[in-house]
């Protein structure tokens, strides 16, 4: 970086995304400027991905040798969360240190600043008593975090995010949960597991609502399996403390008390602070508007979770390439959200992709859908683990091409998969149902949702000669 703090590029933001394209300027020979007020990295490292995913593991563990009976026979299982708390503190998260962060970015050449950027131009980012000018442009990758609800009484409860949850070193005996979503499901489930008694709120009439009704169904038995109450279709009008406990007060009247509250409602953005205004950036939608090559304005590019393209963290990755490729100038592909992947963690796995039967119908698409129970495959039948799953298909009626699709099972983000490839590459169903499947897996149950072993091609494309069709 130049004496008078020019360089070539500022990354306002080293979460996951930032930090990706940051050092993959620095090895095309870039300078660049990386600025962050929390750590490298952002929440995936420390509080999100890696640390719950870990989380996850453990409670499948336990779930796993539970179901050990009458399969293999009787296996005692005594789960030790600080032992698991120990794990996330040194191996996954380091404590919640990035020095090795930093390090990395420093050691390969770049200018790092500890604070909070903003623009105070076109190309200019000023943090604390510090502004730098970009030479090539501007990198906004400034993420986000926990949304909390504006309910009565809220801010006067020691709550958890889940920032607080997974730095738990010892677990409460009760816990309610705001927020039926991906986390909530996903935590409330983990820590069912490890003993805690668990109620979840969910405003809609279902948890996990962004998702196919099905996969709601079956996550709901799964989570009634491991003793968790599910209140959905109620909200949360206020919160209070009750001595050490904490109390909420649901809009149909019930009371709920519990020694811990977790929000998990979802993920919030805050532009108010980048100086949109100055550098001419599109903030009016709550997210920086960006076109299909992520640039916001002249000068400017913006990823991540700022603009709102899917709050996740494969998203922002796959917008960190589009960017470095367009600042080089290699001409990238522009970015196309057809076929965003989903995946929720609980057991069983949710994973997603394209549109929901309903969002078609929403759009005036005439589609065919299949659903095929898991347990009625020859894997999911060899399994035998309980709520197992199940796999819809959306196809485009006209096209014949699939649009969306569904797994929910054991390992369901995995097969997922070759269904995202076949919504991506817009795969006519004939090539589906023609291809060979392994036999026994569950990718094989994708081919036995489609017709693939026997049936042939005419049956599938023919929604009236098969009942598992329905439009």
């Amino acid at each position: 970086m130049a004496v008078d703090g020019s360089t070539d590029v500022i990354i306002v933001g080293l979460g996951t995304c930032g930090e990706d394209v940051a050092l993959r300027l620095l090895a095309a020979g870039l300078e660049v400027v990386g600025i962050e007020p929390r750590l490298i990295g952002g929440e995936c490292p420390f509080f999100a991905c890696l640390p719950t995913k870990s989380m996850v593991r453990s409670a499948n563990l336990v779930a796993e040798a539970r179901r050990a009976d009458g399969l293999v026979g009787r296996v005692k299982v005594e789960p030790d969360w600080p032992l698991i708390a120990a794990r996330i503190r040194s191996e996954i998260t380091g404590g919640w240190d990035d020095s090795n962060g930093v390090a990395r970015f420093e050691g390969r050449g770049g200018t790092f600043v500890r604070g909070r950027g903003h623009l105070t131009g076109p190309r200019t980012v000023a943090a604390g008593d510090q502004e730098f000018t970009a030479r090539r442009g501007v990198v906004i990758a400034t993420g986000s975090q926990p949304a909390i609800p504006p309910i009565p009484g809220l801010g006067s409860v020691p709550y958890w995010t889940t920032r607080d949850a997974v730095q738990a070193e010892q677990l409460p005996q009760s816990l309610i949960v705001l927020g039926g979503g991906a986390v909530g499901c996903e935590l409330g489930q983990v820590f069912a597991r490890f003993g805690v008694t668990v109620t979840i709120v969910e405003a809609a009439d279902r948890v996990l609502p962004g998702e196919e009704p099905i996969a709601s169904e079956l996550v709901a038995a799964a989570l009634a399996d491991d003793g968790i109450t599910i209140r959905a279709g109620q909200r949360a009008v206020s919160v209070a403390a009750n001595g050490p406990a904490v109390v909420v007060d649901l809009d149909d009247g019930t009371h709920l008390t519990a020694e811990r509250l977790l929000v998990a409602v979802g993920r919030s953005v805050d532009v108010s602070a980048l100086g949109a205004a100055a550098a001419g950036l599109d903030v009016s939608s709550g997210f920086v508007a960006v076109d299909d090559h992520l640039r916001a304005a002249d000068g400017v590019w913006a990823m991540g979770d700022v603009t709102g393209k899917g709050l996740l963290t494969h998203v922002a990755l796959y917008q960190a390439s589009i960017v470095v490729a367009d600042i080089l100038g290699r001409d990238p592909r522009p970015a196309d959200y057809r076929a965003l992947p989903r995946a929720t963690f609980t057991d069983p796995e949710v994973a997603s992709v394209g549109v929901t039967e309903v969002e078609a119908r929403q759009l005036g698409i005439g589609v065919t859908v299949t659903t095929k129970d898991m347990a009625a495959t020859f894997r999911g039948w060899l399994h035998r683990t309980g709520n197992q799953g199940a796999t819809k298909l959306v196809v485009d009626r006209t096209s014949g091409i699939l649009i969306g699709a569904t797994v929910v099972g054991p390992h369901a983000g995995e097969v997922l998969g070759m269904l995202q490839a076949a919504v991506h590459l817009r795969t006519p169903l004939e090539e589906l149902v023609g291809m060979m499947y392994a036999f026994p897996t569950f990718v094989g149950g994708v081919g036995e949702a489609l017709g693939a072993y026997g049936l042939g091609i005419v049956r599938v494309l023919d929604p009236d000669a098969d009942p598992l069709f329905s439009d």
